[in-house]
């Protein structure tokens, strides 16, 4: 899957993320690079990860979030048979907070 994302333009612009040094660099980066909406996307999925990675249960998720069960369905599968991305951030941030 990564070789149909990857390209030249996209290796940039995530070269660039990796320059960012602190959440205020992510927000400004972001908040020029995305719309508010896309943003609130993201970060809602991303806490529906969190959530599942808990073990919570898809009701919990929907109420505490206002993710829609195909939202939630879609990130449960990326856990499962994706690329192992939010896998990856999920531990590092457990290692960080250890």
């Amino acid at each position: 899957m990564i070789k149909k994302l990857q390209d030249e333009q996209t290796d940039r612009l995530f070269e660039g993320m990796l320059k960012l040094q602190s959440i205020e660099d992510c927000y400004r980066f972001f908040e020029d690079l995305c719309t508010i909406s896309e943003i609130k996307a993201m970060a809602q999925r991303f806490q529906v990860a969190v959530m599942l990675d808990e073990q919570r249960v898809y009701t919990d998720i929907e109420q505490e979030t206002g993710a829609s069960s195909a939202t939630i369905s879609r990130v449960n599968k990326s856990l499962l048979y994706g690329e192992d991305g939010y896998r990856l951030v999920l531990e590092r941030l457990k290692e960080n907070n250890e």
